[in-house]
């Protein structure tokens, strides 16, 4: 149980909470890598769905998050003060 809990507890979610916030990011990274595939085939349609993508989920990820950093580790299990 501990390999579908670890993670999602270091950025203060469960595991529910975790596979809903992935899934929804792995739904738009679908959809906007298939609009650039649309884009690179039509120049002229899709021309800012892909970056606009990027800056959405940017902005989820990064910018607007809510999680405690005192709950975050690095890859190697040190403290990640990162944010």
């Amino acid at each position: 149980m501990k390999l579908f809990t670890e993670h999602p507890a270091t950025v203060g979610e469960t595991y529910g909470q975790h596979f809903s916030s992935a899934l929804s990011f792995s739904l738009a990274m679908l959809g906007a890598g298939l609009a650039c595939l649309v884009h690179a085939i039509f120049p002229f349609w899709c021309v800012t769905t892909g970056s606009d993508t990027v800056r959405r989920l940017h902005a989820r990820m990064v910018t607007h998050r809510h999680r405690d950093p005192a709950l975050h580790v690095a890859g190697d299990g040190s403290p990640d003060h990162n944010g």
